[in-house]
């Protein structure tokens, strides 16, 4: 059995920054969704591109979300996540919308439109790994390079 490790603030930033694909949690008048989305990281929020007729489009604004970010190594039992909370909003600003762009545009693997950017400014930063001695980011299997 593996020990459980918190992860540092720093930590979690680095491995937040490194993935490409996460989950978001948000809540509906019909209950609790988790949301499989593509990421990008500008400044101190997560941001992504959704449908405005989505549920991320629908409820993500003016409330407070959860998103997951992890990866598991089943053969040896070992894995992390972490997990960042905050107040969802749409960037509607040109100027911000381009700064986006820039520094690195969140790209949809799904099809359709998806021409609302929501942002989830963290407020809250955790992490947690389970098992020490081994590198989280360089056993990810796709990452983006910072």
């Amino acid at each position: 059995m593996q020990d459980i490790i918190d992860l540092d603030h720093d930590e979690c930033e680095r491995l937040l920054r490194a993935g490409v694909a996460g989950r978001i949690a948000i809540a509906t008048p019909t209950g609790p969704h988790i949301i499989p989305v593509n990421y990008s990281v500008v400044d101190e929020a997560i941001v992504v591109r959704t449908s405005p007729y989505s549920l991320l489009g629908s409820y993500g604004r003016d409330t407070t979300l959860a998103f997951e970010v992890d990866q598991f190594d089943y053969e040896n039992q070992r894995g992390w996540s972490v997990v960042a909370r905050g107040r969802g909003d749409f960037v509607t600003d040109i100027d911000e919308m381009d700064h986006i762009r820039e520094v690195w545009p969140p790209r949809p693997w799904a099809g359709g439109s998806r021409t609302l950017y929501l942002r989830l400014r963290w407020t809250e930063l955790s992490g947690r790994r389970v098992g020490a001695g081994w590198d989280l980011l360089s056993t990810m299997p796709v990452r983006r390079t910072v």
